[in-house]
């Protein structure tokens, strides 16, 4: 069978060109021996820091076969290398988790102690992230033709940097990618033009990054043929400021000027090659936005948009149905899988159907371990260590969490991803994403884990003692409906003393101390991203969460097992919360929130 035919019975139609070829061969040979790509990442991992401070503890000797790696290495959680990064972060330049020279720090959505945990990162791995992006639109070109004939509107932003007390900087991976060469002086290619400018994307003012990057697209709207943002949420927040700030943008098309509110220079230089008067485009604009009805606005406004390239899977997946009104239910691709941790793979298939999307794993990423993980139980027998499964080991159908040895020095990491097998090409499994381990709550890149939301509530609580109040019970969700999204929370209270019961002041404050008391990058979402709404109490009946285990046992519940749901999305239950439902308060200002890192 040839190369050509073996590629369209797999993936889909022939490669669009000799480039894709290429790109779809790699695929193919990293897929057809997946255990031979392991192990010698694996060597070459262990090899090249075999002198580090870490590995040394272990007495590998130089060692590199899987089998001493299994027995003498624990697998490690953040908590456990936090000193050793810190040490790093403080400034000290020895070899203590890469023997190649930690070049920075991405910051990870998750966090360790209310701060974003620190990812260390070598310079080379932006080769390795840089040839998966590669491998995206070759396979993109198999399902969707004539991408070279047109553009992509992609709502794409930087967010805030620091850097440690030794120097190094701190940052998101997406925004290092951004400010890298890669990414500033990428080659031409005609699968992959934007209308967003560089400038735009590159400036540090959401608002004024956001109103060029819209202004460009509205300007190349027949030019457009798919539109995105890195989450749902992203896109959606960009729908939700076309909404807010039509006015002004189609008096700029008109005109052919620019907001005086965008004012960084080189936006305002390279604006000027873009903007022209225009009055027939800002009619037409302008008739669209001003009617009430946004049903299918994207393809309305960008009539030859083909697909969202947005991520959809996990949590994201709440956007669905508001991404499907808003588009007219265009197909939504989900091209990648990647952390701050380690980029892991991609979707060969990426056309497919939210609820069906698998990613499969790029041996050549890192190595790759998966600890089995049961849904149904609580954790592990203490007297049974777990054994990881190899990546061309795992079992279809069976849930694992992730575990990953990098070649900047993570080893044997949890990354904290459970991940349900779907099948494989060739030798490479293939993983739907079920969820983030231990995540409650969740509305763009925040992740609030029950404790979190446990302490919140605990520090809240404090404004109530006296009033001589208390919380009876709680529970919450994350409320999508809105944009941008919010956390709301179900408050029973009991109130001791009727004629000194807390005033509507002192509940909206409630909601700001819970603000207050939530890890810093819920907060940076909230102040500098604004994508995350002010947080919402609602006060519910006396006697309510009785009603909702009365309604659990009804559905067959032990009423010796029972546990308030701390998160809830079953409709049934949260129409019921609603309808009992007294006082209604939100947070009534920013909770505090500084890019500086906690010393």
């Amino acid at each position: 069978m040839s190369f050509e035919s073996m590629i369209s019975r797999r993936l889909g139609d022939p490669p669009a060109c000799d480039k894709d070829a290429k790109a779809l061969q790699f695929i193919e040979e990293m897929t057809q021996n997946a255990d031979g790509v392991q192990q010698n990442v694996l060597a070459e991992i262990l090899s090249r820091n075999a002198q580090t401070e870490y590995l040394k503890r272990f007495n590998l000797d130089g060692i590199t076969d899987r089998e001493t790696f299994k027995s003498v290495i624990p697998m490690v959680t953040y908590e456990d290398l936090q000193p050793l990064i810190q040490r790093i972060a403080n400034g000290d330049r020895s070899p203590i988790l890469s023997a190649h020279p930690i070049s920075e720090f991405l910051t990870s959505s998750g966090t360790s102690a209310g701060e974003r945990k620190l990812m260390p990162t070598i310079k080379e791995e932006w080769d390795r992230r840089q040839l998966l992006y590669s491998l995206l639109m070759p396979v993109m070109n198999l399902y969707v033709k004539g991408l070279d004939k047109g553009k992509g509107l992609y709502f794409l932003f930087v967010k805030t940097e620091t850097k440690t007390p030794g120097g190094l900087l701190a940052r998101p991976v997406l925004t290092s990618y951004y400010k890298s060469d890669h990414f500033k002086t990428r080659p031409y290619d005609p699968y992959n033009v934007y209308t967003s400018p560089n400038e735009a994307i590159l400036c540090a003012d959401s608002f004024q990054s956001m109103y060029t990057q819209m202004l460009c697209g509205l300007y190349e709207r027949k030019e457009v043929l798919r539109v995105g943002a890195v989450f749902a949420s992203g896109l959606l927040r960009a729908i939700r400021f076309l909404q807010l700030n039509w006015p002004q943008l189609t008096h700029d098309i008109r005109t052919g000027s620019l907001n005086p509110k965008v004012i960084d220079p080189s936006i305002q230089e390279c604006m000027t090659r873009v903007l022209r008067p225009d009055p027939e485009l800002a009619d037409f604009v302008a008739k669209e936005c001003v009617n009430e009805n946004w049903e299918g606005i994207i393809t309305r406004i960008w009539p030859n948009t083909k697909y969202l390239d947005v991520i959809v899977t996990g949590a994201m997946a709440q956007y669905i149905p508001t991404l499907d009104y808003y588009s007219g239910g265009l197909p939504l691709a989900c091209t990648m899988y990647a952390s701050s941790e380690c980029y892991f793979g991609l979707n060969l298939k990426p056309m497919s159907k939210p609820s069906q999307v698998s990613y499969t794993i790029m041996p050549n990423m890192a190595y790759f371990e998966f600890l089995p993980h049961d849904p149904n139980s609580s954790g592990h027998a203490r007297d049974l260590p777990p054994k990881l499964v190899d990546l061309v080991d795992v079992e279809i159908d069976k849930e694992y969490e992730l575990v990953i040895t990098t070649y900047a020095g993570l080893c044997r990491y949890q990354v904290g991803d459970i991940l349900r097998v779907t099948g494989f090409h060739n030798s490479a499994p293939q993983f739907h994403f079920v969820r983030r381990k231990n995540v409650l709550l969740s509305i763009d890149s925040d992740k609030t884990d029950e404790g979190e939301l446990q302490k919140a509530v605990e520090n809240a609580i404090q404004l109530l003692h006296e009033f001589n109040t208390s919380v009876v019970e709680y529970a919450s969700y994350a409320d999508t409906k809105t944009i941008p999204g919010h956390y709301v929370i179900y408050w029973e209270l009991l109130v001791k003393d009727p004629t000194n019961s807390p005033s509507e002041k002192v509940l909206n404050q409630c909601c700001l101390a819970m603000e207050e008391s939530l890890n810093s990058v819920y907060r940076q979402c909230r102040v500098a991203d604004n994508s995350i709404g002010p947080l919402e109490i609602r006060v519910v009946k006396s006697g309510t969460f009785e009603e909702l285990m009365d309604y659990a046992i009804s559905r067959g519940a032990s009423i010796n097992q029972y546990k308030v749901p701390r998160c809830v999305s079953f409709t049934p239950i949260m129409e019921l919360l609603d309808s009992r439902v007294v006082s209604v308060h939100f947070s009534p200002s920013l909770p505090r929130w500084t890019p500086e890192r906690r010393r």
